[in-house]
């Protein structure tokens, strides 16, 4: 089951977790984008079925895990991928606003653990099962004119740990994901709101913003993609990693070694 699975990073997990074999519930407030990328899993594995989900709403949160039982049979693989970078305008704001902070911790901490909650229940029943959480390397510092945001990934990573340990007696994993830097809807809005606000970027499109991001700050040299992350999903939900549970895995080129 992938939240936020109908774009972006949620379609590349959903395609690779298909071409792995999985049938995949895929959940957003986008019907028409679910739709097309449920047909897609189907192409590949078979099976796919989708529902419209606000995560910020319990009963939408517990219709889909109903659904998915439904649809089915179990959730094997939790992946909590929904999430927003702020309220509405964000992007041509210089600070982070009361409704920035109050928008982005709703749907992506407390969306986030609405999801999970009503999804325990059944691993725990088997004993078993996969979660795997998308933070970002915004996470892991503090950027002024996103602290809202950054912030929120920050507790991402520490709700992971905190259900790791609730969950490693049942035999389930809990990881989480820090993708780096992708060209993305959303962070093209976020370079347009760099080359706003910091000198060292005026005057530069969003993608030249993004690609001096790369050449100073990205060791590898190269950006990464929503593949790249769906990979590292596919790894976190395998037996190859049976063992592995708490963690918070930068997926970034080398932008943070710690």
């Amino acid at each position: 089951m992938v939240t936020g699975g109908a774009t972006g990073i949620g379609r590349a997990i959903a395609l690779k977790l298909a071409d792995k074999g999985a049938s995949v519930m895929i959940a957003d407030i986008n019907e028409e984008a679910a739709e097309k990328t449920a047909a897609e899993v189907r192409d590949i594995s078979g099976n796919s079925a989708t529902f419209v989900t606000d995560v910020t709403n319990v009963a939408a949160c517990e219709g889909l895990a109903q659904a998915t039982i439904e649809n089915l049979g179990s959730a094997d693989f939790l992946v909590n991928n929904a999430g927003v970078a702020g309220s509405a305008g964000w992007q041509s704001r210089s600070h982070s606003t009361e409704e920035d902070w109050k928008q982005t911790y709703q749907v992506n901490v407390i969306g986030m653990s609405n999801v999970t909650s009503v999804f325990k229940p059944q691993m725990t029943k088997r004993r078993s099962g996969r979660i795997v959480n998308l933070a970002s390397i915004a996470g892991r510092e503090g950027r002024p004119s996103l602290a809202h945001y950054s912030a929120s990934k920050a507790a991402v990573i520490s709700l992971t740990q905190s259900t790791a340990l609730e969950l490693a007696r049942f035999n389930i994993t809990v990881n989480a994901i820090c993708p780096g830097l992708l060209w993305t809807p959303m962070w093209e809005q976020v370079g347009d709101r760099y080359a706003h606000d910091n000198p060292a970027f005026k005057g530069m499109n969003p993608r030249e913003v993004f690609d001096s991001m790369i050449a100073e700050r990205i060791p590898m040299q190269k950006e990464q993609t929503p593949e790249d992350i769906a990979d590292t999903v596919a790894f976190f939900v395998s037996d190859d990693a049976k063992n592995i549970t708490g963690q918070a895995l930068n997926v970034d080129g080398g932008f943070f070694m710690r």
